[in-house]
């Protein structure tokens, strides 16, 4: 099959199928005499494997790691399981980051009902001045758990 069946097949971007050859995530496919790109099941099961990894807002190198388990069934799955275990830990803690977000534009919103001009808006006021520790809760060390994954 061509990209273009494997795409609607997986209901996955022709652009996203050639980010993930070019990233080593699918095996380069065979090529017809005219050079088209020619897919066959194997594709399609591995492109699903990766879209769900992605739906579970995997990394692309934590993805890298599942497939190479799951390319070696002989080998024992304690490093599938450490991948997990460190995901669910990543998860938590962006868990954590998020109810502290919220929190965070709770007390921001009850600065102000809307009853007041712009100028007198607590709102505007506390974002014009924010407290010291604001900077600290904007950054993180960990890039992973600092913001969602982006989607290919």
């Amino acid at each position: 099959m061509k990209i273009g069946e494997l795409a609607r097949r997986t209901d996955c971007r022709v652009v996203t199928i050639r980010y993930y050859e070019r990233e080593g995530l699918l095996p380069e496919p065979a090529r017809s005499e005219s050079n088209y790109r020619l897919y066959g099941e194997a594709h399609v099961e591995r492109l699903a494997f990766i879209r769900h990894c992605r739906a579970l807002d995997m990394t692309l190198d934590e993805i890298r790691a599942l497939l190479d388990c799951h390319d070696h069934p002989d080998s024992p799955c304690q490093e599938a399981d450490a991948l997990i275990d460190a995901h669910l830990d990543h998860v938590a803690a962006r868990i954590a980051q998020l109810q502290t977000l919220e929190r965070s534009l709770q007390t921001l919103r009850a600065r102000c009902q809307g009853q007041r001009s712009a100028a007198e808006c607590g709102i505007l006021d506390a974002l014009a001045h924010p407290p010291e520790d604001a900077a600290a809760i904007a950054s993180s060390d960990d890039d992973h758990v600092a913001g969602v994954h982006p989607r290919v």
